[in-house]
């Protein structure tokens, strides 16, 4: 298991932690450690195919993310 931080643009109340939170957990089987204005830490066992589903995902929800490097 490897901790993932996403960048996350577009998110500006604390509706929007909700769904970027619900939208993490429902794109997988990943443990969201933290959710808060512009920024997201998740725990998933394949990082690269979490990375991407939950980028998917939260593109669908109307958010911009990516890794933070």
């Amino acid at each position: 298991m490897a901790e993932v931080n996403l960048v996350i643009e577009g998110m500006h109340c604390g509706a929007c932690v909700r769904r970027v939170t619900q939208t993490i957990a429902g794109a997988g089987p990943y443990a969201v450690e933290e959710v808060r204005l512009g920024a997201a830490r998740f725990v998933a066992e394949d990082t690269a195919a979490a990375i991407d589903a939950v980028i998917a995902a939260l593109g669908k929800a109307g958010f911009t993310a990516h890794a933070e490097a």
